[in-house]
C-alpha cells in the first residue's frame, strides 16, 4: 500500500478527504518525532504545482487513528490542494502526501431539476397492511456532515467536534455530566414524577419506474399510456404496498413496426408493524 490523500470537494462550504499510510512511511515519522497527524488545505489557485500562498493555507489536526475528514472550505469558488503530514515535536513538519488540486464549486443557484412524477395505477388488487419502519446507517463523518450542514448550525468546525457542539446545547433530561435523569437509580419513577405523554410512527414505501424510449414512440405499462418527456424519458411514481406488483412496459415506433418491451415484478411483505398516526396516538402514564 502507497501513501495517498483524495481531496473531493462535496460543496461550496464542505470538501471530503480520505487517505492511507504506509506501515512503513508511518514508521519513519515516528522515527522523525511526529506527534500530530495533520490534513493541511491549501489556495493555489493561479498557482503552478508546486505553489501555494503561505498566508491562505489551514491546518487541521486529525485524529491518529482516522482514514477519513469532512474538511470546512475557505472561500468557495477556487482550487485547492490538501497535503497529509505530521506536526514534528520540534516544531517541523512530516510530508507524507498531496493530493491533486481540485476546484470548489462557487455558491450559486442550484441547477438541479426536481422530478416530474407522473401518478399511474394499474387498479391491481394487492394486499394491504401496515408497513414498519426501516432504519438506515452510515459512517460518521457521514452523519457529522449532515449535522454540519443543516439549517441552524451555528459552527463550522471539523470532526467530531461538530457533534459535541451540536450536544452541547441540549438540555433538558440530561446534566454536566452527560448521565440523565434515565441513569439507574435517577429515574422519574424514581424521583417521583409521574407524566403522560403520546407516541407515534407512521412509514410507508413508494416504487419509482423510470426509463427513456425514442421520443416519438408511444409507451404503455399495462393498458395504461405513459406522457413522455421531450427527450423520451419517462417516470412514474407509485405506491409499494404489500403483495406482487407487475409492470409490463412496451413502447411501440411512431410507425408501429417496431416494439420492444420489458416485464418488471416486484412484491414487498411486511412481517411486522407496531405503527399508529400521530391522530390516533393514545397518552400513556410513562
Amino acid at each position: 500500500m502507497n501513501t495517498h490523500v483524495v481531496f473531493l470537494p462535496r460543496d461550496p462550504q464542505w470538501a471530503y478527504c480520505f487517505w492511507a499510510i504506509s506501515e512503513s512511511d508511518r514508521h519513519k515519522a515516528i522515527e522523525a518525532g511526529a506527534t500530530s497527524l495533520c490534513l493541511r488545505v491549501a489556495d493555489v489557485t493561479g498557482l503552478g504545482l508546486d505553489q501555494s500562498r503561505p498566508h491562505a493555507l489551514q491546518e487541521l489536526v486529525v485524529d491518529q487513528h482516522a482514514s477519513e475528514w469532512f474538511l470546512p472550505v475557505p472561500v468557495d469558488g477556487r482550487d485547492y490542494r490538501v497535503e497529509l503530514g505530521y506536526r514534528l515535536r520540534g516544531g517541523g513538519w512530516y510530508s507524507l502526501a498531496f493530493s491533486a488540486v481540485a476546484q470548489v464549486p462557487a455558491m450559486e443557484p442550484s441547477q438541479r431539476v426536481a422530478d416530474a412524477f407522473v401518478p399511474f395505477s394499474l387498479d391491481q388488487p394487492v394486499e394491504t397492511s401496515t408497513p414498519e419502519a426501516s432504519v438506515g446507517g452510515g459512517v460518521t463523518h457521514e452523519q457529522i456532515y449532515q449535522i454540519a450542514t443543516a439549517a441552524g448550525t451555528r459552527s463550522r468546525r471539523v470532526g467530531s467536534e461538530i457533534l459535541h457542539e451540536s450536544e452541547g446545547g441540549q438540555h433538558g433530561l440530561l446534566n454536566d455530566s452527560g448521565a440523565g435523569i434515565w441513569a439507574s437509580g435517577r429515574s422519574e419513577s424514581g424521583s417521583g414524577l409521574v407524566r403522560q405523554r403520546s407516541f407515534w410512527l407512521v412509514a410507508d414505501a413508494e416504487l419509482i419506474v423510470y426509463g427513456a424510449t425514442d421520443p416519438s414512440a408511444s409507451l404503455f405499462i399495462g393498458d395504461q399510456q405513459v406522457p413522455l418527456s421531450t427527450d423520451g424519458t419517462f417516470r412514474v411514481h407509485v405506491p409499494f404496498r404489500d403483495g406482487q406488483q407487475l409492470y409490463p412496459i412496451r413502447a411501440i415506433a411512431a410507425d408501429g413496426e417496431q416494439e420492444r418491451s420489458i416485464r418488471l415484478e416486484f412484491e414487498r411483505t411486511t412481517p411486522e408493524a407496531r405503527v399508529n398516526s400521530r391522530e390516533d396516538a393514545v397518552a400513556e402514564w410513562f
